[in-house]
């Protein structure tokens, strides 16, 4: 998810973030963390704060109604394609220099945290086998694909995780 606003339904400065995301056809995933305990743990583990509104645009923490910074984060945002928000490598040579077999494809060294592939449930150590319903044989495949994406965009991926293959989806 490209952006996350945590919430609760009384919070004024929430209405004032929401309010502004949606004026300017921004799409967002509200998570009212009022209602939704994990949410909540969530918010707190990405921002190490009780209070809301947390804004997450692109795995930047935005604390409060801080409306520059949130300008700020949506006008880099323009300027270049989503991302995933992993460090990748291509699986047989890290295989190859750690004696392990894995598949061909996109090793995922690092996660960073609050990013799309984060909150997908993607970890170190997963390959990423197709994307798009592209077969994906190395990290290059990932990034060719990636340059074509937009914004809000659901990504299919298929992923190998100890030995099974699993399907889950990011929107960047």
């Amino acid at each position: 998810m490209s952006i996350v606003v945590y919430t609760t339904p009384t919070c004024g400065f929430c209405y004032q973030v929401k309010t502004y995301l949606s004026r300017r056809s921004i799409p967002f995933v509200e998570k009212d963390v009022s209602q939704d305990p994990l949410a909540a743990n969530e918010m707190v583990r990405i921002s190490g704060q009780q209070g809301v509104p947390v804004v997450v645009i692109d795995g930047q923490v935005v604390l409060g109604a801080n409306m520059p910074m949130i300008e700020q984060l949506l006008a880099q945002r323009a300027s270049r394609p989503p991302k995933l928000g992993v460090s990748i490598a291509d699986a047989q040579r890290i295989a190859a220099g750690q004696g392990i077999q894995l598949p061909d494809g996109a090793y995922v060294g690092r996660v960073k945290p609050a990013s799309s592939a984060a909150l997908a449930g993607l970890r170190t150590g997963d390959v990423i086998v197709q994307m798009m319903g592209q077969p994906v044989r190395s990290d290059r495949d990932v990034h060719r694909i990636g340059a074509n994406l937009q914004y809000g965009q659901v990504v299919d991926l298929l992923i190998w995780r100890s030995g099974q293959t699993v399907g889950t989806r990011v929107q960047v």
